[in-house]
């Protein structure tokens, strides 16, 4: 997928929380396919994670994962499935289990750094796992670096000793990177540090990028949690049905706000127009993904002031070619650009959703056009060889690449 590059023999220590349980676990595939390319490039890759509901250490695809035990197996649930902030968010009682992962976390990355002498610590979502690295770097770790996703800066913001923290982690990291200008622009206002921007990657699927829709089907996935803001699509629809009555929509993704979907879908008379997919496959997401007309993101700011950092789901969208409407807030402008690669609309307004799509249905010249922009800023910008060398370069083992 990459050229290879000549780097000398490496080992890196990936510390992150939401790493996949098992082969085929949906959690952060991205990270998977990093992973792997720097293991083509010639690093060798060891990656240190927390339990979830007891589960020890294994090897997924290769790849040594080094789980750490917090609590007893029934309250091992911080991580995974929805993300801590959002759990603690709604139940602050997990807060609780937070003393435990960063002892049981701290000591086995000091351990591990201690048994492996890594020469790079990388350090994901680096609240709280910043400590964990700290650790690592104690017990033998070399080279410690960052990645940060956003969330960890909304914490930065809420949390009396949050910032305090992150702009001592941040100055004590050799480099440190950003997953969108967003989030690079709250990295340097809360901490004063500087970061080179390192986005998710894409694979293109296969195909000459040209993908048949089915007319008038709307797609959006997401976790159904606020910030993801599929209420306000769902408010949309009866308006844009007005005039659009061949329009359908299509939410794929689970979480704890689908009783309250389900109900605002039965209190609009959506039923039939309105599909809650829950969560699918990999392989029938990429098939919503070629079939729909239309892709939507309507994040939103939630009340904790944590939004869509990036927007993956719309690259991965664009890479069928498909038109994107969004909302303009966070990292989203990154990836959409508005008249370029898709349609920008304010937050928490259905009636500007139903009209931007709505324009997308009227016009399928534009939508055409859109969506072959889209198509082709996802595969000059986003492509998986630009972002291995990036990353190579955070490691200090090569050259930034072209850039982003």
């Amino acid at each position: 997928m990459t050229a290879r590059t000549q780097v000398p023999p490496t080992r890196a220590l990936i510390i992150t929380t939401n790493y996949p349980r098992w082969e085929g676990d949906p959690h952060s595939p991205w990270l998977v396919t990093l992973l792997h390319l720097l293991r083509a490039q010639g690093v060798t890759i060891e990656v240190l994670a927390p339990a979830f509901a007891g589960q020890g250490s294994h090897t997924i695809d290769g790849i040594p994962v080094h789980r750490f035990r917090y609590a007893p197996a029934c309250y091992e649930t911080l991580t995974h499935e929805e993300g801590a902030p959002n759990k603690i968010r709604r139940q602050p009682a997990y807060l609780a289990l937070l003393p435990g992962y960063l002892a049981a976390g701290m000591l086995a990355a000091w351990r591990l750094a201690r048994q492996g002498r890594f020469d790079i610590v990388h350090v994901h979502w680096p609240v709280p796992q910043g400590v964990l690295g700290w650790a690592a770097q104690q017990g033998g770790g070399g080279r410690l670096v960052a990645t940060f996703y956003g969330a960890d800066l909304v914490l930065g913001r809420r949390l009396t000793l949050a910032r305090p923290f992150l702009q001592a982690f941040a100055g004590s990291c050799a480099d440190v990177a950003a997953i969108s200008t967003y989030t690079a622009a709250e990295l340097a206002r809360l901490t004063g540090v500087e970061a080179r921007l390192i986005p998710y990657g894409i694979a293109l699927p296969p195909g000459d990028g040209e993908w048949p829709a089915e007319p008038g089907l709307i797609l959006t996935v997401g976790r159904l949690i606020a910030r993801k803001g599929q209420a306000y699509l769902v408010e949309a629809m009866p308006l844009l049905l007005q005039r659009h009555p061949e329009a359908r929509l299509v939410i794929v993704g689970e979480g704890h706000e689908r009783p309250q979907m389900e109900e605002l879908v039965h209190r609009h008379g959506l039923a039939g127009r309105v599909t809650l997919a829950g969560r699918v496959s990999d392989a029938e997401l990429q098939r919503y993904y070629a079939r729909c007309d239309i892709f939507v993101l309507p994040a939103i700011v939630d009340d904790a002031g944590d939004t869509e950092m990036l927007g993956m789901v719309s690259l991965e969208a664009m890479v069928y070619g498909k038109p994107v409407v969004a909302t303009d807030v966070g990292g989203i402008p990154d990836i959409v650009r508005h008249g370029e690669t898709g349609l920008l609309v304010p937050q928490r307004d259905a009636a500007a959703l139903a009209a931007a799509i709505g324009q997308l249905l009227d016009d399928p010249a534009l939508s055409r056009r859109l969506g072959q922009a889209g198509h082709a800023f996802a595969r000059d910008r986003f492509a998986w060889p630009a972002v291995v060398a990036e990353t190579l370069a955070l490691y200090g083992l090569a050259r930034g690449g072209p850039g982003f």
